[in-house]
């Protein structure tokens, strides 16, 4: 069979099975080299359709694809979906009361797809019951999770190249969405994948707008973002007591559903709350990071931090998790100065042949915090790649920033760190260099210092966002205490050596919607409503979340073009020969009544 006629063949079951008619992006190459037999390792942004490209295959080919993927939740996610397009799968998890069904059903042939997690395929066991059946590919999911450069090593995944070169005539597809140039070599070589194999369809997702603005009144920012965006959505909080706290605030503020989930609570209330976040349209979670790899919801309308991520790939893979269906999505990040001062103090805990890594990766995140320029821009040049300057949808490039020169004003705040020891946090510091001299200042004697009351008017309104720039450069950071000591470049900005500029901080305002953003229903289309509405009855009926039966996007389809039968149904993007089977008629019902 030749590789044009096996991609025509592809093309043909990715319109009955998925209901599109051709492939998006680099779909089709990573296809081609799997049908062709070559291993491969695809990165491809969240969103860009990666589960497609083994699945797929793993239709047309003989055999099983072996799926390995991280977390439990994430392969029930992708179950769910894969059989809800016909897809014959299943998943071998500890929690799994159907294991011995699925065991006959892999021996027998009887599946397209088995989806395991890294720890039961690095055992002896496992590695027989493959010998028992026909293979037809391995895919390994999350690959960055396989370098000790990646983000999220996981040690088992270390042992995933064994098992695979026990069947060499077996190909291997590798999948991540968050990997540098130096992880993705490593990826090669720790799976075994020739260098020529790898694909990089890009890491650009033009529907996020990113934003990023200091915190200030956080239950407050935190309400209006909810306000603005009606649908899914998530808030990363950096501990368990501020989830607590957050999601508790939320709910009083918003009056929308709003759940905590960190790994302090009891395991079934976090599967409880998980499994609602899925299904819900308009729920928001506040979440520690341990939320989130094992969502495969497309529907999440924004992603927030309520502090600074780890690294430039954490925030990328965290944000990536809103828009997966393409519609627009927020990711805004909240930050205060003290994030980076305790990142930075954390550095010290870090193993001494991580720790220049570990400083790179939070400098490389101050950049992205500190910048004037696009926000976009920052995030791909990071990941290798050369962007235009400006792409239209950040926050930096809509409302393009003022910078203004500061280095006087720094000048004079790490002075009065200095001055008064090194010892005291932002409030202090603040009340000696505005001239406030409350009990504890005189008890200091700080009254009698020369920067006591050496700032005013338009400067003092300054001092706070210079502090924050000042840690997040790291010129300041946090003693063991909570005060300020001087740091990295403080002495060439004394010295007249260096300078600082910063952005002019906008007045404090509402924020705005913008047109797209909070709505899956732009222009108000009651049919659209009476869709989603039926759409959530038999989600219900069928026990999966409403995505599983349709994405917004074919609903909104279904409405513009109001298909009259189900062959004119068969051509609405999205819908698969077995959805058509499945709901067809039912959704027809609804547009002729509506």
């Amino acid at each position: 069979m030749s590789e044009s006629f096996t991609l025509d063949q592809a093309r043909e079951a990715l319109r009955r099975i998925y209901g599109f008619a051709d492939f998006r992006g680099r779909q089709e190459d990573v296809i081609a080299r799997v049908l062709a037999g070559q291993s491969t390792l695809a990165v491809m942004p969240t969103g860009a359709g990666k589960s497609l490209t083994y699945q797929l295959p793993a239709c047309l080919l003989d055999g099983t694809c072996v799926v390995i993927s991280p977390l439990i939740a994430l392969m029930h996610d992708q179950l769910r979906a894969a059989q809800a397009n016909g897809i014959r799968a299943a998943t071998l998890t500890s929690v799994d009361a159907d294991w011995r069904e699925t065991l006959d059903a892999f021996r027998s042939g009887a599946l397209d797809l088995l989806y395991v997690a890294p720890e039961r395929a690095s055992q002896p066991g496992f590695r027989d019951l493959l010998s028992s059946a026909k293979l037809a590919l391995f895919a390994v999911d999350e690959a960055h999770c396989v370098s000790e450069w990646g983000h999220d090593f996981r040690p088992d995944y270390r042992q995933l190249r064994p098992l695979m070169d026990a069947f060499p005539d077996v190909p291997r597809l590798a999948l991540t969405a968050t990997a540098d140039a130096h992880t993705r070599a490593d990826i090669l070589t720790q799976l075994g994948i020739p260098e020529e194999g790898l694909v990089v369809a890009g890491f650009d997702r033009p529907n996020i707008r990113y934003a990023i603005r200091p915190r200030d009144a956080l239950p407050r920012q935190l309400a209006q973002l909810c306000a603005d965006h009606p649908g899914p959505g998530i808030v990363y909080a950096p501990t368990r007591r501020k989830v607590e706290a957050l999601a508790e605030q939320l709910a009083g503020a918003t009056g929308r559903p709003v759940l905590p989930y960190h790994a302090g609570l009891p395991a079934e209330e976090r599967a409880a709350n998980q499994a609602a976040f899925v299904a819900s349209e308009d729920m928001v979670m506040v979440a520690t990071i341990a939320f989130g790899m094992g969502i495969d919801k497309p529907d999440v309308r924004f992603v927030a931090h309520a502090g600074v991520p780890k690294s430039i790939e954490a925030y990328y893979q965290e944000t990536g998790r809103a828009g997966r269906d393409g519609d627009p999505a927020l990711a805004l990040m909240l930050w205060g100065a003290g994030d980076f001062a305790q990142a930075r103090a954390r550095l010290s805990e870090v193993d001494s042949a991580r720790q220049q890594g570990e400083r790179q990766r939070l400098d490389a995140l101050a950049g992205l915090v500190e910048t004037a320029g696009c926000r976009r821009a920052v995030l791909l040049r990071h990941f290798g790649e050369d962007p235009p300057q400006t792409c239209g949808n950040c926050d930096n490039c809509l409302d393009p920033p003022e910078m203004i020169d500061v280095t006087q004003l720094a000048r004079k705040f790490l002075s009065a760190v200095y001055r008064t020891g090194q010892s005291f946090g932002f409030g202090h510091l603040q009340k000696v260099l505005t001239g406030t001299a409350d009990e504890r200042v005189r008890s200091k004697g700080h009254e009698n210092l020369s920067v006591f009351g050496i700032v005013e008017g338009e400067e003092a309104a300054l001092l706070q966002p210079v502090a924050r720039a000042l840690q997040v450069r790291g010129s300041l950071v946090q003693t063991e205490h909570g005060g300020l000591a001087l740091a990295g470049d403080a002495k060439a900005l004394l010295t007249g050596e260096a300078e600082l500029m910063i952005c002019r901080p906008p007045p404090r305002q509402r924020s705005r919607k913008r047109r797209g953003d909070a709505t899956p229903n732009p222009v108000g289309d009651p049919l659209f409503d009476a869709l989603r509405e039926l759409r959530r009855d038999l989600a219900a009926e069928a026990g999966v979340p409403p995505y599983v039966v349709f994405h917004d996007a074919a609903l909104r389809a279904m409405a513009a073009n109001r298909p009259a039968n189900l062959v004119e149904m068969a051509q609405i993007p999205g819908v698969g020969a077995k959805k058509l089977e499945a709901y067809g008629e039912a959704f027809l019902k609804a547009i002729r009544e509506n």
